[in-house]
């Protein structure tokens, strides 16, 4: 036969004994496998095992709602040092960051003109004291004349004008040496309280004239809350309330103050009230001028709530999603729809989709699968402590 012809028949043969099965049958479809040979339909009759930990059970819980409110920390004690003479910047004391207490020099000008207006005004003080002493025993000899005779009234009226004039002669010297002893001290600028340097403006040989802004010093214990509020909701707040924020820079650590002052009026431009909140605890930040966002707590009411992390969202929607609902021993992908989020706690509040007492996954994954089989791990017991049969000591 030709050589064309077998070689077709010969791997026909083949094909046709590949399809058999030992016996002698027919090859039936055989039935799909996962990744480590089990059939996909065990796979997914198999429970997972889940700790007590994994699971979170739906409760009623007070669930704190309000306005929100944004602004930036900033201190309370602050001051803004600014020369009170025109003169040279000699040296500055303090750099930006640096702890100072009360009293401490931070900024020194020029004193050399002013010390010598000084020393001017003390000669002047002096010399008139001298005229002063010198007109009054005049004075007393012209009154002892007078009482005597020997002298008219009129030369005991020019001893006492001569008198009057050199006390207001020297009260003016007086007067122009605690000025100058003022303007000297205004060439030292000093902290006026502890602190902190914050903002230095001038360095050693710039011109400071008067009004001019040296050095920033701020108190980092006095940090409180400058807050903005929209005039829709300020009829809601009042002092003492709680609000709970977030500062730009701490991540997701919440700080807690209370409602101190709500401004009388607001801004005309943005329609917004400043609302200032002092910190409840020591624990606050220690820099000025981060952004802070919170939510004012002026209403609490009793809601289901579940944490953020048990959501699962498909969906673009802000107030839908799905959990894991644990049920019958089973799971059971379940929608539910989402109220407010309580800002202490970071949960959501649900209004439909769960009862009080369901019980959901904490920390869901993409694997599940609705229907999977769920076994709850029981609590690991201590080891019991082997006996010695030593005899207990008494």
């Amino acid at each position: 036969m030709n050589r064309r012809i077998l070689l077709p028949l010969f791997l026909c043969a083949a094909l046709a004994a590949c399809g058999r099965a030992p016996g002698g049958d027919a090859a039936k479809g055989s039935a799909p496998k996962d990744a480590k040979g089990a059939p996909a339909a065990a796979a997914a009759a198999t429970p997972i095992q889940v700790s007590p930990e994994d699971l979170h059970t739906v409760r009623s819980s007070a669930l704190a709602s309000g306005p929100t409110i944004t602004g930036s920390v900033q201190p309370e004690r602050r001051a803004d040092l600014r020369a009170e003479i025109s003169s040279i910047v000699m040296q500055v004391a303090r750099e930006n960051g640096d702890f100072v207490k009360r009293g401490d020099l931070l900024v020194r000008l020029d004193d050399s003109a002013i010390r010598e207006s000084l020393a001017s005004a003390e000669a002047g003080i002096r010399a008139a004291t001298q005229a002063f002493d010198q007109a009054a025993r005049q004075l007393e000899r012209t009154t002892t004349l007078r009482n005597s005779g020997m002298v008219s009234a009129a030369a005991l009226d020019d001893a006492e004008t001569r008198r009057n004039n050199a006390q207001s002669d020297l009260e003016g010297a007086r007067t122009r040496a605690a000025q100058a002893r003022q303007q000297l001290t205004r060439t030292e600028v000093r902290a006026p309280f502890d602190g902190l340097v914050t903002d230095r403006k001038v360095s050693a040989g710039d011109t400071a004239q008067i009004g001019k802004e040296l050095v920033k010093v701020i108190d980092p214990a006095s940090m409180r809350l400058e807050g903005l509020v929209s005039a829709d909701h300020v009829g809601l707040i009042k002092a003492g309330q709680v609000v709970r924020f977030r500062v730009n820079g701490y991540g997701d650590q919440e700080f807690e103050g209370r409602v101190r002052r709500v401004n009388p009026s607001a801004n005309p431009t943005t329609r917004q009230v400043e609302v200032l909140v002092d910190f409840a605890d020591r624990r606050q930040p220690k820099l000025a001028g981060l952004y802070a966002e919170g939510r004012i707590e002026t209403d609490s009411a009793d809601a289901l709530t579940v944490p953020a992390s048990a959501l699962v969202r498909d969906t673009p929607s802000a107030d839908k999603a799905e959990v894991w609902h644990v049920a019958d021993g089973a799971l059971k992908r379940t929608p539910v729809q989402l109220g407010e989020r309580d800002t202490r706690s970071g949960d959501f509040a649900i209004k439909s989709g769960l009862k009080s007492g369901d019980k959901v996954l904490r920390y869901p994954s993409a694997a599940l699968k609705d229907g999977q089989k769920v076994e709850t791990a029981a609590a690991a017991k201590p080891a019991p402590v082997a006996s010695t049969g030593a005899p207990a000591v008494k």
